[in-house]
């Protein structure tokens, strides 16, 4: 995407990730700069949501090392509540409350965690609910928006927090066509305003058409990687290849 990159805000230096005896994360070195958008490709099991558990503090690392915005995510005297301000995760379940309408849900954390004003946190809340196509919608509950609505609510709510990077997890991957499109439009949008963000997909064309970089992965190491153009149209490495002829 045409926009200025500025410094590295997440860096990731040779991270393993062991669960037991089994290595879910080898020798992993990304660094994605402020206002980039970063997409990691590859197939299921090869590491990629991990990658992103570690960059958030909700999984340890094994070895190496994790900053974001020159704070060591593996340090323990490490603020946890400072990085999760800063790094916004959205999952592929939505975990909203389903006892709480779309507008309380944003709310929560700014006021509850934050001990931000109310009132100011509504202004905001009810902005980024608009920013998110849902201004239509404050007042409803969970279980009564389709699924890209109710996905579209829980990124609302981790840019309630004012986030400096936007983590998405296979933010799609349980949506129908049609609602997956209104979730990758919302998406889109922050790039291009400028939000850091790096996301897991299996979103191919998405990939191509809104990622600075691209990381595909497989078996936990990060086989190649590139600027889309290169990743999808002239991949280096026979296992790319392999992937990408067996879905495009």
């Amino acid at each position: 995407m045409a926009h200025e990159l500025g410094s590295p805000v997440v860096v990731v230096r040779d991270v393993e990730k062991r669960f037991g005896n089994y290595t879910v994360l080898r020798e992993v070195s990304l660094t994605v700069r402020r206002g980039e958008t970063v997409c990691i490709i590859g197939p299921s099991g090869s590491g990629k949501s991990t990658l992103l558990r570690c960059i958030n503090g909700l999984v340890p690392i094994s070895s190496g090392s994790i900053t974001v915005g020159g704070r060591e995510v593996a340090d323990a005297k490490l603020d946890v509540r400072a990085l999760r301000r800063d790094v916004g995760i959205v999952f592929q379940q939505y975990n909203l409350f389903p006892h709480r309408t779309a507008l309380d849900n944003v709310m929560m954390a700014p006021v509850i965690v934050l001990h931000q004003n109310p009132a100011e946190v509504r202004a905001r809340a009810e902005a980024l609910l608009a920013k998110v196509g849902l201004a239509d919608k404050m007042a409803s509950y969970p279980g009564e928006l389709s699924g890209g609505q109710q996905q579209r609510v829980a990124i609302a709510r981790s840019l309630a927090m004012n986030p400096k990077v936007m983590l998405f997890d296979e933010v799609t991957a349980a949506l129908d066509p049609e609602t997956k499109k209104e979730v990758l439009i919302t998406i889109q949008a922050l790039a291009a305003e400028g939000m850091t963000c790096i996301l897991v997909t299996h979103e191919m064309g998405f990939a191509r058409r809104v990622a600075d970089h691209v990381y595909f992965t497989d078996g936990g190491v990060i086989v190649e990687h590139g600027t889309p153009e290169a990743i999808f149209s002239a991949p280096t490495q026979a296992r790319t290849r392999d992937f990408l002829d067996k879905i495009l």
